[in-house]
């Protein structure tokens, strides 16, 4: 269980600045194109440095339909093992996708609000606002990572009574797209001896997942599905 004093959102920010190695600009708390520049460097979403550094996320990052998520694992499991250009014709695809216009939809399940404070709480977050429910993440991890958890034990990460860990932090970063130091400087939890950033398949298939989490449930099915047509071609 998370019993030590989480840290503020200008502590967290100061913690990738150092990992990206650059300095905070000097003064008022840092804006949101530092904060965007920051997550580039460190290979973060923008809007998950916004929710790291405590600050409100735009309206459209919240426009999720949530019964779509069921369907990234079937995405991530037929996608991993396509050759490169298989995987950036689907990114190609996925974006295309994103920038038609959105249809009026009714939410189905909103982002939860994030768990007690905590370092397990702020990264289910982030994925939750990647359109991933705890059972989702926990598939999603497993196929990207080899870090096979029960959606029960994302749950508890969440609600702070089990801490991360080595192992834990590999499957966050796989999942997120990002090298396991930087997670590990973010949390200050000791990394395993696995490799430093994602394989080029998993760092691929981390940037699908950002791009369809506001597509529907027909769209990513499609994209599942045409993943699997390639897959088994």
């Amino acid at each position: 269980m998370e019993t030590a004093v989480y840290p503020t959102p200008d502590v967290l920010v100061a913690r990738l600045a150092r990992a990206a190695g650059i300095a905070l600009p000097p003064g008022l708390p840092p804006g949101e194109e530092f904060l965007r520049d920051l997550a580039g460097r460190v290979g973060l979403d923008g809007n998950d440095l916004l929710v790291i550094a405590g600050l409100p996320l735009p309206a459209e990052a919240l426009d999720l339909e949530g019964t779509a998520g069921s369907w990234v694992p079937v995405l991530v499991q037929h996608t991993l093992p396509l050759a490169p250009a298989d995987r950036q014709r689907l990114r190609a695809r996925a974006r295309a996708m994103a920038e038609r216009p959105r249809p009026a939809r009714t939410l189905v399940r909103p982002p939860r609000l994030p768990g007690p404070p905590g370092f397990g709480s702020l990264l289910v977050h982030l994925l939750a606002l990647r359109n991933l429910n705890e059972s989702a993440v926990a598939q999603t991890m497993c196929l990207m990572s080899g870090v096979c958890k029960a959606a029960s034990t994302i749950r508890r990460v969440r609600g702070g009574a089990k801490a991360l860990d080595a192992e834990l932090l590999d499957g966050f970063a796989a999942v997120l797209g990002v090298p396991v130091a930087v997670l590990a400087a973010l949390t200050g939890v000791r990394p395993s001896a696995r490799g430093d950033g994602p394989s080029p398949e998993v760092a691929d298939v981390a940037a699908l997942v950002r791009e369809v989490r506001h597509l529907t449930e027909d769209q990513v099915r499609e994209l599942a599905e045409a993943a699997e047509a390639l897959d088994h071609g």
